[in-house]
Formats: C-alpha cells, structure tokens, sequence
C-alpha cells in the first residue's frame, strides 16, 4: 500500500490537533523509509518479476529488518521516542501513525511479512497477488474513505477546506502515478542488478520522504491559518 498511509496519516492528524504532522504524516512510512535504505544497501532483497501485481513488478524476496511484525512494532517504538520530548501523547500518537503502516500492509502483502527476522511464519493475506489491479483500486477505495473522515473531522474545528485541496490533490497524484499502468517501479524491474534495487529502493524512500514533508508543511499550515482565522475577526 501507498497512497493508503498517507491517507490514514491525515485522518490520525484530524483527530490530534495537538500533535504536530511531522511525526504522523512522515511516521506512516518511516517503515518504508527504512526499507528503501536497506534496500539501497543490499540488506533487503528483491527480485524483478513483471507479473507482480498491481504495480509492484518486484517480489519481496526478504525484508523482515522493518517489515516483519517484531520489526515493525521496534521501528515505531524508537520513532515514537523521538519525540518524547515533547510529550507522552506526541510520542504515542506518532509510534501509532508509523505501526499503522504494518497493519494496513497485512491485507495486502502476499505473506512476506515474517514474525520476526529470518522466521518461517510469514503474514500477509496477498490480496497483490489474488486482486491485481483490483487491490489498487481497493487501495484506492480505503484512501477516500479515510480522506472524507480526515476533511470532516479537519471541518469541525474549522479548518477551512480550501485550505485541504492541495493535500488532497497531491494523494490524488500519488495514487495515480503507482497505478498498474504508470507505476515507475516497472521500469526499475527491466534496468538489472544492481541498478534495479538501487533505484527501487530510492523511490520506496523518496516516495515517502518527499510527499511526507509537503503535505505535513501543507497540513500544519492550514491548521495554523484556522487557529490565526478567529483572532482576525
């Protein structure tokens, strides 16, 4: 899943005012964050297959170092502490933002999501392999409705949604440019090793690096005008 932690990130911000986005908007995928590097680095492996679907084109041959549940659950405690110092609530709200990352690749994922490094029991309920592109347009499904929570909830302590388009225009982007047909990760699968998982392993990073502090700048600004808005009147 892409677009789809992003969308939740918005929806957990809506309901944490006092929460600053960064640690949420950028905690959704700081699981694939780390996953990118390990990648770059060779510590993950991935192999080119041009049949996974729906806009993968590569198998998840190992990546129990930050997918694996025991993994998972390290990676967002050590995010969350991060900011404990600016408080309890912070540093749960965030470690919460960065597990809900794991959670919403179980359904996903076509059990490779280990226990824990190197175990035999490996998670993931594969709707990738079984719906194809239908998974992305699930994907697609489970984002709108996140997003529609996130604007309601954003409305009711006056946000204003003029101030919310771009952050939803750019999901939009996101979720359009890793379609089946547009995905930039078939052209990683046909470059060979070691080029394949080098650039693959960039964009799962900058995927999530990039758009993850523009739409936290997007989300903090738009908060920050519907504080300012009343001292105005």
């Amino acid at each position: 899943m892409y677009v789809g932690h992003f969308a939740v990130g918005l929806a957990i911000k809506s309901f944490a005012p006092n929460v600053p986005a960064a640690p949420i908007i950028l905690g959704v995928g700081v699981l694939d964050l780390v996953d990118g590097l390990l990648t770059m680095a060779g510590v993950n492996r991935v192999e080119p297959n041009l049949e996974a679907g729906p806009y993968l084109f590569f198998d998840l041959v190992f990546i129990d170092w930050d997918h694996s549940l025991l993994m998972a659950v390290v990676i967002s405690l050590l995010w969350g502490l991060l900011f404990l110092r600016k408080g309890w609530v912070v540093s749960a709200v965030a470690a919460g933002a960065a597990f809900s990352h794991w959670l919403l690749d179980l359904p996903m994922h076509n059990a490779d999501l280990a226990l824990f490094p190197f175990s035999d029991i490996e998670l993931g309920f594969g709707l990738w392999g079984t719906m194809l592109t239908g998974a992305w347009v699930l994907e697609g499904v489970v984002s709108v409705v996140f997003v529609v929570i996130a604007l309601i909830r954003f409305r009711s302590r006056g946000v204003r949604m003029a101030d919310l388009v771009w952050p939803v225009v750019i999901l939009a982007v996101l979720f359009a440019s890793l379609s089946p047909w547009l995905s930039p990760m078939q052209h990683a699968a046909t470059l060979g090793a070691p080029a394949d998982y080098l650039v693959l392993g960039a964009m799962v990073a900058l995927g999530f690096l990039v758009p993850g502090l523009v739409l936290s700048r997007l989300i903090e600004r738009a908060e920050g005008r519907a504080i300012a808005l009343p001292r105005a009147a």
